[in-house]
């Protein structure tokens, strides 16, 4: 089990609740501006559904090496805020400068940057909240749900900004969210843990441990299976003649689905427990993706939509108290790094460059690829669950 930090910090008028969640929120509102509409601004350089996969795929694979880099450093000092700070001040600058691209080879360049930087935030700063919240006993879930808000208010307010299809407006929102990530960094509480010398070495011992593979391989098969959907669902939409507005409806229902499975993420978890989430979550995921692999009627699509409390929300859950249950407290971050940087990292990648040449080919092809990728998820579940009882 993950032990309780050594101290925390609260030096800020601000009970820590409130300084997790407004980093949740400030994160998202980046991701929520960027995942639904920085495909748009792409297509607006010229870029090709190839192309475009290939450069949103560059982004993952950087974040393959950096994640777990960057949770080993936060395991090896103790100190996640410190990491934190210096990551979200550089994704500040390089969304900047990825905002002024306008080649292929420029994007490319931008893209492989921010990799390095601004998704190693997640795994750092899941552990420090999780820390804290064993630390003061508050649910984890109801700090996180702050984050699907504010993804929400970026996937709908976006689409309101560039209702008129003119993405322009995309890399302005964009930096300013990351902006606000920098400050709500330099507010979170100073979480410590004592200094791991061996963060490192947990990377190979964690990967050697057949529960901890299984456990990363269903995480994987998940995650993954979402990637025609953040990298072509709004180009998906937009083609079958959605407005911008409707597509950000789309997007922010289907967090705002999440954020009710959030609200309850304590009884959900004590309840179902973490294997039947990953169960959930890949069935739902083999609905979700045919539906909008075979439809863009807008009844079907509101649906589908709501499913992502389970494809996500669920997985995520499940994931989350996984490691917090069943791995060492030295390796802790080091764990969290290992799921960013593969679960939702390099598998993600292969998943987009994948999603990529299938989209260019046939949309629906590419969507029910993702359905066949949770069909594999849910079996890896049930072999998870054979490891978990047996390693109880």
């Amino acid at each position: 089990a993950t032990p309780q930090p050594r101290g925390i910090d609260g030096r800020l008028p601000f009970p820590v609740p409130w300084r997790l969640s407004a980093y949740y929120a400030a994160v998202f509102l980046a991701v929520g501006l960027f995942t639904p509409y920085w495909p748009l601004w792409l297509e607006s350089r010229g870029l090709g559904p190839r192309e475009i996969g290939v450069i949103l795929a560059l982004t993952t694979w950087a974040k393959v090496l950096a994640s777990p880099v960057a949770a080993g450093i936060a395991d090896r000092i103790g100190r996640r805020r410190a990491v934190m700070i210096v990551l979200s001040v550089c994704a500040a600058a390089v969304f900047c400068a990825y905002a002024a691209a306008d080649t292929f080879a420029m994007a490319a360049v931008a893209a492989v940057a921010l990799g390095l930087c601004f998704p190693p935030l997640m795994p750092v700063g899941e552990n420090l909240a999780m820390l804290a919240a064993r630390a003061r006993r508050f649910d984890y879930g109801r700090v996180r749900l702050w984050g699907s808000l504010t993804f929400i208010a970026g996937a709908w307010g976006g689409g309101v900004f560039i209702d008129d299809g003119d993405p322009r407006a995309v890399p302005v929102m964009t930096v300013g969210a990351a902006i606000l990530v920098a400050l709500a960094c330099a507010a979170l509480p100073d979480v410590r843990a004592a200094p791991s010398r061996g963060s490192f070495t947990g990377i190979g011992t964690l990967l050697r441990r057949p529960p901890f593979l299984v456990f990363v391989a269903t995480a994987s098969l998940i995650q993954c299976s979402h990637a025609a959907y953040y990298a072509f669902a709004t180009l998906h939409w937009h083609a079958a003649g959605l407005g911008t507005f409707a597509i950000g409806a789309l997007w922010a229902w289907g967090v705002a689905a999440e954020v009710v499975l959030f609200a309850i993420s304590g009884r959900a978890v004590r309840r179902a427990g973490i294997v039947p989430l990953f169960a959930l979550a890949a069935v739902a995921g083999v609905v979700r993706w045919t539906v909008i692999g075979v439809t863009s009627d807008p009844v079907a699509l509101i649906v589908a939509q709501a499913l992502h409390a389970a494809t996500f929300g669920a997985s995520h859950l499940a994931a989350m108290h996984f490691i917090q249950r069943t791995v060492p407290a030295a390796w802790s971050a080091t764990a969290q790094g290992i799921y960013s940087g593969l679960a939702t990292g390099a598998t993600m990648a292969l998943a987009t460059m994948a999603a990529g040449a299938l989209y260019a080919a046939s949309p629906a092809v590419a969507f029910l690829a993702m359905a066949a990728m949770c069909a594999l998820g849910g079996a890896s579940a049930l072999f998870l669950g054979r490891l978990y009882r047996a390693a109880a």
